[in-house]
C-alpha cells in the first residue's frame, strides 16, 4: 500500500446493507450503517462507446447502493472513465487527476477511481503518477467496480487490469445483457446500444485493438431483444454502436457480417422511430448493409464514412485498406440509394510520411466528397501503434498546422452549402429541450443529425422527446434554425415526478 495514502477503515464503505441490517442500525459484518448513502460522480472523456460505458458503470454503482451526484467536489466516489485515442485526451484527464489530490488529501474517506482505456494502457502508471487513486481497472472490468471500490476500502488502493473478460463472464452473453439494460441512461428517449467490443483491424495510428482486444459480436436476439425492452420503456431512437459496425457478426457466422439484417430487426421493434449508427470501415460498407439503410425507413438518412487520408500512399501505410477512388465508389453508391443522404467524416491530417501532394489529394477528395461536417484531427502518435514509430517521419508542427486550418477551410465550407440547401425544408426533429445559450429557444436533430435552434410556439407543447415539424429559416455551419410547425408524437417514456416529504 502506498504509504501517501492514509488507510481507511471497512466502515467507511461497508457496501449494500438490507433493510433489516438497516434497521438494526449495523450491517451484517458489524460495521454501524451510515443513514445517507455515499455518493458518486462520474466524469467521461472520449467517444460514444465510453459514454455508454459510463451509463453502464453508473447502473452498476446504483445497484450497490450509491447515488448520483452532478457535484464533484461532494461526491463520495470520483470515477474518471478514460480515453487514450489521442494524447490530449490523457493530458487532459491527468490534469483533472492532479486537481483532486487536494480534496481527497482533506476527505479521508473520498475515493478515486479510474478506468477505461487509459487505464487499460497505463495500469500501475496511474498510480505512479497520482498516488491519491484507490482504483484502476480496465475496459474489460468496467462492471467490477463496486467491487474493487469495497476491497479498496478494505485494504487500500487496488489496480486490475485484464486482458480479457473476468473468469467466468460472457463477454456476449447475459453478463452484457444485463449491464446494458441496467444502465443509466442520460436520455429517456434515446438510447446506446453497443453490438460488439473490440476490433480485429489493424490500422496504423489506433491503439484501440490494443485496449480494447479483438472483435466479439453480441448475439443477435440478444440485441434484439435488449432495443424492445428500451423501446417498452420509451425509447423512441437507438444508436449501434461498435468499432466497425459493418463487420457486426462476422465472428457469429464464420462467414459473413449480419450488419444488414440487424438494421431491419431493429428497424422493426415497435416503439422505435429512429435507428443510427457508427462507426462503419470504408472497406466493409457492403451493399447489403446500404440497401437496408433505404429499405428500412426507421435507419436515418445519416452515414458517418471515415476518410482519414485522401492519398493512397497514405493510406496504405494506414493499413485502412481501401483506395481514395474505392472510398468514393462507394460512397456515390449510398448516395445513389439513400434518398437525401447526409454524410460525415473522420481525417487526420500529418500522418508520418505525409507529402504535400498527399496533403493535396485529402483536400481534392474532401470537396468532391462534400461531406455535411467533418471530424479533423492533427496525428498523434500512439505508444504501442505501428505509426508511434514512425519517428523519422514525422510532419514537422508548423507544416501540420497550416495544412490543418486548409483543410478546415475547405471543410467548412461544404457544410455551410450543405445547411444552405437545407432552407425552406420541413424537417422533422426530436426535441431534445432548452438551448444551452438560450433557454428560450428549443433544440432537436433531424434524421441526418443535424441540430437545429427554433422557438417555442404557445399553444404547440413540443416537450423533450417529442417529435416535431421545423422549417428551416437560416443555416450557419454547425447548424440549422427554423420555425415550430407541428408536433407529429408525443413522447413515449415516463416523466419522472419529483416527490417531496410531506
Amino acid at each position: 500500500m502506498d504509504p501517501a495514502v492514509p488507510a481507511r477503515s471497512p466502515a467507511l464503505y461497508p457496501g449494500p446493507v438490507t433493510i433489516e441490517e438497516c434497521a438494526a442500525g449495523v450491517d451484517g459484518a458489524g460495521w454501524e450503517a451510515t443513514v445517507a448513502p455515499r455518493t458518486f460522480h462520474i466524469r467521461t472523456f472520449g467517444c460514444q462507446m465510453n459514454d455508454h460505458d459510463s451509463e453502464r458503470l453508473a447502473g452498476a454503482l446504483q445497484a450497490d447502493g450509491l447515488v448520483a451526484t452532478p457535484d464533484i467536489e461532494s461526491a463520495d466516489v470520483v470515477v474518471f472513465n478514460t480515453c487514450c485515442i489521442r494524447e490530449n485526451a490523457g493530458n487532459k484527464f491527468y490534469g483533472h487527476l492532479g486537481n483532486l489530490k487536494t480534496l481527497r488529501e482533506s476527505r479521508p474517506g473520498m475515493q478515486i477511481a479510474v478506468g477505461g482505456c487509459l487505464a487499460q494502457m497505463d495500469g500501475e502508471r496511474v498510480r505512479e503518477r497520482a498516488s491519491h487513486v484507490d482504483v484502476v481497472f480496465g475496459t474489460h472490468n468496467l462492471t467490477r467496480a463496486p467491487e474493487l471500490l469495497r476491497r479498496a476500502a478494505r485494504s487500500g488502493p487496488v489496480v486490475e487490469i485484464l486482458d480479457g473478460p473476468p473468469p467466468g463472464a460472457d463477454p456476449t452473453g447475459a453478463h452484457q445483457q444485463v449491464a446494458a439494460l441496467n444502465a443509466v441512461r442520460d436520455l429517456p428517449y434515446a438510447a446506446w446500444v453497443t453490438i460488439q467490443m473490440g476490433c480485429d483491424n489493424s490500422c496504423a495510428f489506433c491503439i484501440v485493438p490494443s485496449v480494447r482486444g479483438g472483435e466479439v459480436s453480441r448475439p443477435f436476439d440478444e440485441l434484439v431483444g435488449e432495443v424492445r425492452t428500451l423501446a417498452g420503456r420509451g425509447v423512441t431512437e437507438v444508436s449501434l454502436l461498435g468499432q466497425n459496425v459493418n463487420s457486426y457478426g462476422r465472428d457469429l457466422t464464420r462467414r459473413r457480417p449480419l450488419f444488414a439484417e440487424l438494421l431491419r430487426a431493429v428497424g422493426a421493434v415497435e416503439g422505435i422511430r429512429r435507428v443510427r449508427y457508427t462507426s462503419p470501415h470504408p472497406k466493409d460498407l457492403r451493399p447489403e448493409t446500404i440497401a437496408a439503410m433505404a429499405e428500412t425507413d426507421e435507419v436515418c438518412n445519416h452515414l458517418h464514412l471515415p476518410l482519414q487520408s485522401g492519398s493512397d500512399a497514405v493510406l496504405t501505410a494506414m493499413r485502412r485498406g481501401y483506395t481514395a477512388e474505392r472510398y468514393l465508389t462507394r460512397l456515390a453508391a449510398a448516395r445513389a440509394a439513400v434518398p437525401d443522404l447526409a454524410v460525415t467524416t473522420d481525417i487526420i491530417v500529418g500522418f508520418p510520411g505525409e507529402t504535400e501532394d498527399d496533403f493535396e489529394g485529402t483536400l481534392e477528395v474532401a470537396a468532391e466528397a462534400g461531406y455535411d461536417s467533418a471530424y479533423t484531427f492533427i496525428f498523434s502518435p500512439r505508444p504501442g501503434t505501428r505509426a508511434a514509430a514512425m519517428t523519422d517521419r514525422f510532419v514537422p508542427a508548423d507544416v501540420v498546422g497550416d495544412r490543418f486550418e486548409r483543410l478546415r477551410v475547405v471543410v467548412e465550407r461544404s457544410a455551410e452549402l450543405r445547411h444552405r440547401d437545407r432552407v425552406g425544408r420541413i424537417e422533422e426533429v426530436l426535441v431534445e429541450g432548452p438551448s444551452k445559450r438560450d433557454p428560450s429557444v428549443l433544440t432537436g436533430r433531424t434524421g441526418q443529425n443535424k441540430l437545429v435552434h427554433f422557438d417555442a410556439v404557445d399553444g404547440v407543447p413540443a416537450r423533450v422527446g417529442s417529435y416535431a415539424t421545423v422549417e428551416v429559416v437560416d443555416a450557419a455551419r454547425h447548424h440549422l434554425s427554423g420555425v415550430l410547425r407541428a408536433v407529429v408524437a408525443a413522447p413515449s417514456h415516463r416523466t419522472r415526478i419529483p416527490v417531496g416529504a410531506g
